[in-house]
């Protein structure tokens, strides 16, 4: 619906990480630029963009994202498009970029949620809207950004650091406030077609779907960090991937998930947290799933989550095949939720 005549905002922003997803979104961006204008009352620029691969730009009357997407594709630097030295240090680079909000798209660090959790730290510390589809500061850096976020009065948030641009976050947070998530149960499916994990991984990565290093599809470490965000924000029970029981997929071999076709089953990396007494018991595992599970359904690079909660029983949400573009919706609807939301 329309909202009729809008005094326009026009707002700076600054990207960290510009792969996959980071590009998507840009072009995303441009694509929903007369929407963002008419129903927001927004218009953009980027005024920053840096990444580990092809330096960084920076120039705060905004830069060419359409050459600045053509350089990165052709394996160039950006530095031809700025029109200022590119600091070091990060927020510096924020400083002067003039940004009001970061998109922070890194790729992920299981371990420590670093260099994200500082980049995303930075950037609230000056007052700018924080948001990320980096699992790693969700995990690892939750409550601290988000009490600094309040503290600042701006946002941290991180709608793509699960499933893409499936609305799960934001879902509890404003459209079922009150209900208490008892379990949840997601299903990450890489390979289910009788060809080698390795060829499955390498077909994810080709479309964006798949982290940079392989192994922590594969072993389950992924998994296991979305796992560990989903219950420190839903269940408020901060949890760290090494908490997370974890068996991963590298054993299944194609003959085992044909006998399991055979038999009327499928193999599925089962990601899943239930209250247990006053705590939360986390597990990820490779299970086979008979067809009255609401979760058998689920093939290729698709992804469904089935809630339990107090208020609604079972909630299932499907992600079919999502790719960069998805992700990069996720990073769009957090823009317009953090510019128009106040912050309480």
């Amino acid at each position: 619906m329309a909202t009729g005549n809008l005094d326009m905002t026009r707002v700076s922003l600054a990207l960290i990480g510009f792969g996959h997803v980071g590009r998507a979104f840009v072009r995303l961006l441009d694509a929903k630029r007369a929407l963002l204008r008419k129903e927001h009352g927004l218009t953009w620029r980027v005024t920053g963009i840096a990444t580990r691969r092809h330096g960084g730009a920076l120039d705060p009357q905004g830069l060419d994202t359409v050459e600045a997407l053509r350089l990165v594709e052709s394996n160039q630097p950006l530095t031809s498009l700025s029109t200022r030295p590119i600091p070091d240090d990060v927020g510096e680079f924020l400083r002067q970029s003039q940004a009001q909000v970061l998109f922070e798209t890194t790729p992920v660090n299981y371990e420590t949620g670093q260099p994200a959790v500082d980049n995303l730290r930075a950037a609230l510390e000056l007052g700018l809207h924080a948001i990320t589809a980096n699992k790693g500061p969700v995990v690892h850096a939750y409550r601290q950004l988000t009490s600094l976020a309040r503290e600042k009065s701006r946002h941290f948030y991180f709608e793509s650091a699960v499933m893409d641009g499936a609305p799960i976050f934001s879902l509890w947070r404003a459209a079922l406030p009150g209900a208490d998530i008892r379990s949840f149960r997601v299903i990450l499916t890489l390979m289910e077609t009788g060809h080698t994990f390795d060829e499955a991984v390498a077909q994810a990565q080709t479309i964006g779907v798949a982290e940079t290093d392989p192994s922590g599809d594969v072993l389950g470490w992924d998994a296991a960090v979305k796992v560990a965000a989903l219950t420190t924000v839903l269940m408020d029970t901060p949890l760290t991937p090494d908490r997370v029981e974890r068996q991963g997929i590298e054993k299944i071999t194609p003959r085992e998930i044909a006998a399991a076709r055979r038999s009327g089953r499928r193999w599925k990396l089962v990601c899943q947290a239930e209250r247990i007494g006053g705590g939360v018991r986390a597990r990820v595992a490779p299970e086979m799933l008979p067809p009255e599970d609401p979760l058998y359904a689920v093939m290729g690079t698709s992804s469904s989550i089935t809630f339990e909660s107090d208020a609604l029983g079972r909630l299932t949400i499907t992600e079919e095949d999502p790719g960069p573009v998805t992700t990069a919706f996720g990073l769009l609807a957090d823009f317009i939720n953090a510019m128009r939301t106040p912050v309480t």
